[in-house]
C-alpha cells in the first residue's frame, strides 16, 4: 500500500486504497464514504445496578467521511480571500520543494499552469467546499478539499498531486 504524505508537514492525507483520479494534472480526486464510527456496546458481565449504578457512558454512533476519520484531518474554516492567500503560499512552497528534488522547469510551468485552472474552478464553487488540514494542524501544510458529486450524496476530496509524496508501507 501507498500511503500519500503532504510535502510539507508529513502528515498522511491519503492512500491508494481509494480510488485516486487526476484531474488537470495537478490534483487527485477520490470519492469517500460516509460511515458510521462508535456506538459500540460491551457486556462485560457487571450488573450496574448491584453496583453504584450505570456509569451511562454516552458512546452515540456517529457518522463520519471515511478520508477524514482514517488520516486524522480536521475541519477548518476560510474565507475566499484568505483561502486564496493560504492557496498562493502554498503553491509557493511546492514550487520550492519541486525544484529542491529537480523537477524540470516544463514540469514546474504545467503545475503552475494548471493549478490556476483549478483554483479557478475553486473559486467558482468555492461555498461547495469544506476544508480540513492534516493531523498536524500545521497552517502552512495542504488544505484538503472536500464537496458533493453532482448526485449530491457521493462526497469527494480534492488533494494536491504535486504537494504529495509517496510512502510504501
Amino acid at each position: 500500500m501507498i500511503i500519500y504524505k503532504d510535502i510539507i508537514t508529513g502528515d498522511e492525507l491519503i492512500s491508494d486504497s481509494y480510488n485516486l483520479k487526476e484531474i488537470d494534472g495537478v490534483v487527485y480526486e477520490a470519492d469517500c464514504t460516509k460511515i458510521s464510527v462508535g456506538g459500540e456496546a460491551f457486556d462485560v458481565g457487571g450488573n450496574p445496578s448491584a453496583e453504584e449504578g450505570d456509569e451511562g457512558t454516552d458512546d452515540a454512533a456517529q457518522t463520519v467521511i471515511d478520508v477524514v476519520h482514517s488520516f486524522r484531518l480536521t475541519a477548518t474554516s476560510f474565507g475566499k480571500k484568505d483561502y486564496l492567500q493560504h492557496l498562493k503560499g502554498y503553491m509557493k512552497a511546492v514550487k520550492s520543494k519541486m525544484q529542491e528534488r529537480g523537477a524540470s522547469e516544463d514540469e514546474v510551468k504545467t503545475f503552475e499552469k494548471g493549478a490556476q485552472t483549478v483554483a479557478k474552478k475553486i473559486q467558482s464553487n468555492f461555498g461547495d467546499y469544506e476544508f480540513f488540514i492534516g493531523e498536524s494542524m500545521d497552517p502552512d501544510g495542504m488544505v484538503v478539499l472536500m464537496n458533493y458529486r453532482e448526485d449530491g450524496m457521493t462526497p469527494f476530496v480534492t488533494i494536491w498531486k504535486h504537494g504529495l509524496k509517496e510512502e510504501k508501507v
